[in-house]
């Protein structure tokens, strides 16, 4: 009785430890498919180009069902995503249409009632605070990721950090005159506290323009005053004018120093503006041309 009684207990034993190995398999096999899951069917819509950005380098590009205007990197988030245009004009329903789960924005892009509208429509909101500066923009990375669940955030907090330190010296700081285009008849400048009068700063320039903050539009007077020693202008804005000689025509440009040396320099303007993980490469990338307009 007793070797009997042996017998089945190691045969309880065996069959009871591999029971609870094949539920323990099942059981992560069922955990790693509910993840997979999750990833596979998580809806983003991102209204800002630079969140755009970090939610594409965190590896959620995939994720993006829709984007506003000013998300234009990487380029292949518009052939993947919906365009719906400017923040101003996206409705509810525009919005409802694409079932996201999840909405990214800025307390500075998005009206606060539609966003009330759009969180009581059952959708998760999170709206973030984009201070303009490095210290803003690496908040800004460890946030996003924060509401992705994503820990992979500090290269690309490193990497601006690593381009910065490529910023050489300008022996003779230039004088940064930046013009927001938009056609012949649309044309303003930057004074202080714009995303392009920091990133001129951190390329080694200085504003021509400081008696005012935000933009105004431009007059002849507000180029003599401030007499750039380069024009810096968006490409697309750059186009809207008809190029280089197009900004040369206008009233006051010749009476500059930029507009005597022919000094203009363009830039993507997500990149220049857009205070997002690609900061540091705006900024090195700005600084060599500023380098290469004072030779």
């Amino acid at each position: 009785m007793k070797k009997i009684s042996l017998i089945a207990f190691f045969a309880i034993s065996l069959f009871t430890a591999t029971s609870c190995k094949n539920d323990t398999s099942k059981a992560e096999k069922t955990t790693a498919e509910q993840k997979e899951l999750t990833i596979e069917t998580n809806r983003i819509i991102s209204l800002n180009g630079a969140i755009t950005e970090v939610v594409a380098a965190l590896g959620h590009e995939k994720e993006i069902v829709g984007v506003d205007v000013t998300s234009t990197y990487p380029e292949t988030v518009k052939s993947t995503a919906k365009d719906l245009g400017h923040v101003r004009s996206i409705s509810v329903e525009t919005v409802m249409e694409l079932k996201p789960t999840l909405i990214l924005t800025t307390d500075k892009d998005l009206d606060p009632t539609l966003v009330e509208n759009l969180k009581a429509s059952g959708i998760t909101v999170k709206v973030f605070s984009q201070d303009i500066s490095v210290d803003g923009t690496k908040k800004l990375i460890d946030e996003v990721a924060n509401t992705l669940n994503n820990n992979n955030y500090e290269k690309l907090q490193n990497d601006i950090d690593n381009d910065l330190a490529q910023v050489k010296p300008i022996e003779n700081t230039p004088k940064v005159l930046f013009i927001y285009a938009r056609g012949a008849n649309m044309l303003m400048v930057s004074g202080t506290n714009t995303p392009v009068d920091k990133v001129i700063t951190l390329a080694g320039g200085k504003n021509a323009v400081s008696d005012f903050e935000d933009y105004k539009p431009l007059t002849p007077e507000a180029l003599l005053q401030g007499n750039p020693d380069v024009i810096l202008m968006f490409d697309s804005g750059l186009g809207s004018v008809g190029g280089p000689q197009g900004v040369f025509k206008i009233p006051g440009v010749d009476k500059t120093n930029a507009g005597k040396n022919k000094k203009i320099i363009a830039m993507d303007g997500g990149l220049l503006a857009g205070f997002g993980p690609r900061l540091g490469e705006a900024a090195v990338q700005l600084n060599a041309l500023l380098r290469e307009n004072a030779k």
